[in-house]
């Protein structure tokens, strides 16, 4: 007999980043290793571990293998695996400035089965904190790759202030960095297909320089127009392309969800939240993070606090 579907809580993987800090532990709750730059914890992405029930101790990939569209939803491929990726992401220093291919483009140059489309929810900021959001509009590519190779490249970028609460939906193909200061909620599809094309001249935590992708980057660069730093109001963050993310908001009430047939993805950033359905009850706190399969249905959250909700936007929809 197959097993019940459940709500899913997720063990992430962590990362050290040469940009990191220790914000992933005094701010949300992470568990850090000796004293290394952490930048990343992948909440939401097929190395995650299950962490409770009958899954508990596998990898999400392989049960996505064995589950399919139960756990994704139909239109989804459980061989391309899971299709969107959740972060939490500590900016102590500059994030090298970047740009992500397409879906066509990621095809075309790498044989990936997707390009990288992405936003990002400011959960905290410093004073003054900034993010790049582009390369001056009317840049020609030649201008653009003889600045990386010049090193002039910084008198290029558009910046932008931004606080707490502000939004950054960025398309593919958009040139950004996020900087100094900065605590991300970042929503984006699964890839990690990236070309770097500038890291502020420092090196790697290997003592070298880091990799620039010059011919890449600046082909699949955006350098027509700017993305725009929002601050929603209503509950609906991100409604994209490929996905949307919705702050929830409770106080001490119910609010009954549908998967309608899509996985979800629950982030808890305030406070404590229970996830509960017939097949089981999880709660989640700060910096935690569980799926919801797409099979489950009809779900409760109580309890008081704040999720951001994440999921894919079927095509057509």
């Amino acid at each position: 007999m197959t097993d019940k579907l459940y709500p899913m809580m997720m063990t992430p993987t962590l990362h050290v980043k040469v940009w990191g800090g220790r914000k992933l532990e005094t701010k949300l709750g992470k568990t850090l290793f000796g004293d290394s730059p952490y930048g990343e914890s992948w909440e939401l992405h097929d190395t995650c571990t299950i962490g409770n029930g009958a899954y508990a101790g596998q990898e999400l990939s392989d049960v996505i293998a064995k589950r399919g569209a139960d756990i994704l939803g139909k239109g989804f491929d459980p061989n391309e695996g899971l299709p969107l990726l959740v972060k939490l992401l500590d900016a102590n220093e500059w994030l090298s400035v970047q740009v992500h291919p397409n879906d066509e483009q990621a095809k075309a140059l790498e044989g990936e089965p997707r390009g990288k489309t992405e936003a990002w929810i400011v959960l905290a900021a410093d004073p003054a904190a900034q993010l790049v959001i582009g390369i001056t509009p009317g840049t020609d590519q030649e201008a653009l790759a003889d600045a990386i190779r010049e090193d002039t490249i910084e008198s290029m970028l558009e910046y932008a202030m931004v606080e707490k609460d502000d939004v950054l939906y960025m398309p593919a193909n958009t040139v950004h960095a996020i900087g100094p200061g900065l605590l991300i909620y970042e929503v984006q599809q699964s890839s990690n297909t990236t070309y770097r094309l500038y890291d502020w001249g420092r090196t790697g935590l290997d003592g070298k320089p880091r990799d620039l992708h010059i011919e890449k980057g600046v082909q699949v660069s955006n350098l027509e127009k700017l993305p725009d730093v929002t601050r929603p109001e209503g509950e609906v963050l991100v409604d994209g392309d490929y996905f949307q993310t919705k702050r929830l908001i409770l106080s001490s009430d119910t609010r009954t969800l549908d998967t309608d047939g899509v996985f979800h993805s629950l982030t808890c950033v305030d406070g404590v939240v229970t996830i509960q359905h017939t097949n089981g009850t999880i709660d989640i706190t700060i910096g935690q993070t569980a799926l919801v399969p797409a099979g489950l249905g009809a779900y409760d959250l109580m309890g008081t606090g704040t999720v951001l909700l994440s999921h894919m936007v079927r095509t057509g929809e």
